[in-house]
């Protein structure tokens, strides 16, 4: 973002109206540890703010942060279908599907050919019902599921009907499979890598993942988290 500001006029956020915010998530943050720093950031304006579309936390890439009278766009910005690139680990699994918790088995992946990724691959494409983690962010009973995760408690999910529109194999370095996917809202990519090691029968589990699109909006316009903080505390300074 910085560069495109570059011999340009700087922006003038008018948060109370509303303002639609990209930001590049940082790497092992929240997506509400990035709300809590915006609006701490804007005070003593008291405004709404949220966000649409939740990253986990060992997840980059786009986040869409909506203050003010544009909080009332989050739900239309969620729906919103998703591109996400990274990378998938097989041969071995995690409780979390993801390097968020430690992997708990490991499988032999030597058998495993190029041809039987890409094959496995394009079966993901199209509709179909999929399993969330345990570890998400879903409640239940008014409580995240990761949190029952987190202490041992058995949780049961539901499947939810999701679309994988283009599952693209980017590079093969096993064990690590890159990829590139398009998917409906609601879709998690940490169950895709799960069920993508399952298929292949060696397991497997995210290593790497960046949000790139929603919607219309891409990653490359969005701000850095830490350049957008200092330019929101620069025009307030300009405004004492």
């Amino acid at each position: 973002m910085s560069e495109n500001l570059e011999g340009q006029a700087k922006p003038k956020f008018t948060f109370a109206e509303g303002e639609v915010l990209l930001i590049d998530k940082p790497l092992t943050w929240t997506s509400f540890d990035v709300v809590g720093k915006l609006r701490n950031s804007i005070k003593p304006l008291k405004v709404k703010v949220g966000h649409a579309g939740t990253l986990d936390p060992l997840a980059t890439g786009l986040l869409i942060v909506c203050t003010g009278k544009m909080t009332k766009q989050i739900d239309g910005f969620q729906a919103e279908d998703k591109e996400y690139t990274g990378s998938i680990t097989l041969g071995a699994t995690t409780p979390s599907y993801d390097l968020e918790t430690e992997i708990d088995q490991t499988f032999d992946y030597s058998f495993i050919t190029d041809k039987d990724i890409l094959e496995t691959a394009a079966s993901f494409v199209g509709v179909q019902d999929q399993y969330p983690p345990a570890h998400s962010a879903i409640k239940i009973g008014g409580e995240r599921v990761y949190e029952k995760a987190r202490r041992g408690e058995e949780v049961e999910l539901k499947a939810r009907r999701v679309e994988i529109m283009e599952f693209e194999v980017e590079k093969i370095e096993l064990p690590k499979v890159y990829f590139r996917i398009k998917c409906s809202k609601g879709t998690y990519i940490r169950s895709i890598a799960h069920d993508f090691g399952k298929k292949l029968k060696c397991g497997g589990h995210v290593s790497s993942l960046r949000r790139t699109k929603s919607g219309d909006f891409n990653v490359k316009d969005a701000w850095e988290l830490t350049e957008l903080i200092n330019q929101v505390k620069e025009l307030k300074n300009q405004a004492v």
